[in-house]
């Protein structure tokens, strides 16, 4: 049976279809990057199923975080030392298995202990799939093929929302877990059958006598881990105003300044930091960074926005996004075409261009916004977005030797969800500090002295009496609803200020991009992502 399906599936050279390939190394890294995000709107089921807190709720999503922070860029040097093909299918088995158990949980620490072991086989799965890709097309391919690595990338954090929505109001918290399951099982049997490691990381594993750096492990995983912990538990504790956040604080400033003296002098390091010294990597690393910096981030606004000051649902809020998701869908394969006739530079220059307008267009939003503006807006960036990510990929890996291609795809993974949740850490804490302003800034106007508020108050006060309500109930509710309008216009005005943020972070990074060098295409030569 096996032979037979693999003769299906072989091309007339003999080798497998690496179309064939691509697909099944997505499967389980799409599934991976929507857990990210699916259940994120699920946090309040969560809550009352297991009778905890909403602060103790949000556990369930740092504890993933942490772990996947802490095995991503480990994963360059994990798949050296257990051979790729047999650590990306002991990350699909441990996420598998774990999301199994997820959804079992009778109690939060049960489900917030699973759900480290899902990010510890999470975090591994983007750097090996890329690598997979890598070694698997032609030169002039790679770029169609990331393409399909892109979909799952941008597309999965973009429907998250709304799926976890529509599972939770539609069956129960647990599925968001369980429909990893058939999945996770579909994507170990087709690695097993497809996938084999390529003959130089078999001349690696057995010429290398790995020694285990367990001083530089345990440094980066405190200060990655500690980082984690501050990013996402900032808002909710008033950043360094805790005891709590403090300690964190110590704890990554010492991981990461003496993980990263540590492994500049370690012979095999972990992760190998020399990389950065390579100019189109450390560039398209830090464009990595803030790509997932204003991907997630607008990814949480904008549904945010629909919600609290639209009445959207969850669900109608997270099919806002959707159409832009399908953007990116007929966009990236267009973009993998370009990218092999056209300088990436300035292909990377048109998306941020092009994203960043989209964001000021967000940015003249206001409280009569309707659904079609926030789509069209949303579509505009989107179609920003998929000039992005393949040509860094492409710009990073340009001029790396072939044997750090692992490596590299795990700092650079690393980079996009660090960006993801700074993203995020930021307009969140954006979003209330300027709310607050604006506010006390609207209140100024809401006096005694103000013609304009006492004829509004009368005004409403006459319809409230006319409708049927008393004179001092009236005055009452006219008050109130005065207050309820500053509050929603002092969020508008919050948000608005969060989009130009965004628009401006991509304008100031086109300078720098153009300082990488145009990758060349000799054959052969060019591991490309």
């Amino acid at each position: 049976m096996r032979n037979r399906i693999l003769a299906k599936l072989r091309m007339p050279d003999g080798t497998i279809n690496p179309w064939v390939i691509a697909i099944t190394v997505t499967l389980a890294t799409f599934m991976e990057v929507l857990d990210t995000s699916i259940a994120n709107v699920a946090l309040p089921h969560i809550a009352g199923n297991l009778s905890a807190g909403r602060d103790e709720s949000t556990w369930v999503l740092t504890s993933y975080l942490v772990s996947n922070a802490i095995v991503l860029p480990l994963s360059g040097w994990l798949s050296g030392l257990m051979g790729r093909k047999r650590f990306y299918m002991s990350c699909v088995a441990l996420f598998t298995v774990s999301s199994f158990l997820c959804g079992l949980a009778p109690s939060l620490g049960v489900l917030v202990t699973f759900r480290i072991l899902q990010g510890v086989g999470g975090g591994g799965l983007q750097p090996s799939e890329q690598a997979i890709l890598n070694d698997t097309f032609s030169l002039e391919k790679r770029g169609m093929a990331f393409a399909v690595y892109g979909l799952a990338v941008v597309v999965a954090p973009t429907i998250g929302p709304w799926l976890g929505g529509w599972i939770t109001d539609n069956f129960s918290w647990r599925w968001i877990f369980y429909i990893n399951v058939p999945v996770g099982i579909i994507s170990l049997i087709l690695t097993n059958l497809l996938i084999s490691d390529p003959p130089y990381m078999k001349r690696a594993s057995v010429k290398s006598g790995f020694r285990i750096d367990y001083i530089g492990i345990g440094l980066i995983s405190l200060g990655l881990g500690s980082m984690q912990i501050i990013l996402d538990k900032g808002q909710r504790e008033d950043w360094l105003s805790s005891n709590f956040l403090r300690v964190f604080f110590v704890l990554m400033v010492f991981g990461i300044i003496a993980g990263i003296l540590w492994e500049l002098r370690q012979k095999e390091p972990v992760v190998d930091l020399r990389m950065l010294k390579d100019r189109n990597f450390a560039i398209a690393t830090t464009a990595m960074f803030f790509l997932g910096f204003v991907l997630y981030a607008s990814t949480v606004l904008i549904p945010q926005l629909l919600q609290e000051l639209m009445g959207y649902t969850a669900q109608l809020a997270g099919m806002a996004l959707s159409p832009g998701g399908a953007v990116i869908m007929c966009m990236m394969p267009v973009v993998g075409i370009l990218v092999s006739k056209v300088d990436t530079r300035i292909l990377i220059t048109f998306g941020c261009i092009v994203s960043a307008s989209a964001l000021f267009v967000m940015a003249g939003w206001d409280l009569g916004l309707d659904y079609g503006h926030a789509v069209r807006a949303r579509m505009l960036q989107s179609f920003g977005l998929a000039f992005l990510f393949i040509p860094i990929n492409v710009a990073a890996f340009a001029y790396v030797p072939r044997e750090k291609t692992n490596m590299g795809t795990g700092i650079i993974n690393l980079a996009r969800n660090i960006g993801a949740s700074v993203g995020i850490a930021t307009v969140t804490t954006m979003l209330d500090r300027r709310a607050q302003f604006h506010q006390s800034r609207l209140m100024e106007g809401v006096n005694d002295y103000s013609a304009s508020y006492h004829n509004m108050l009368n005004g409403l006060q006459t319809k409230l009496v006319a409708a049927g309500s008393t004179v001092a109930h009236a005055s009452a509710q006219a008050h109130g609803m005065i207050y309820n309008t500053v509050q929603r216009q002092a969020v508008m005005l919050a948000f608005i200020d969060n989009f130009k943020m965004l628009g401006i972070v991509f304008f100031a990074i086109i300078p720098v991009l153009l300082l990488m060098r145009k990758p060349r295409v000799a054959a052969g030569t060019m591991p490309v992502h």
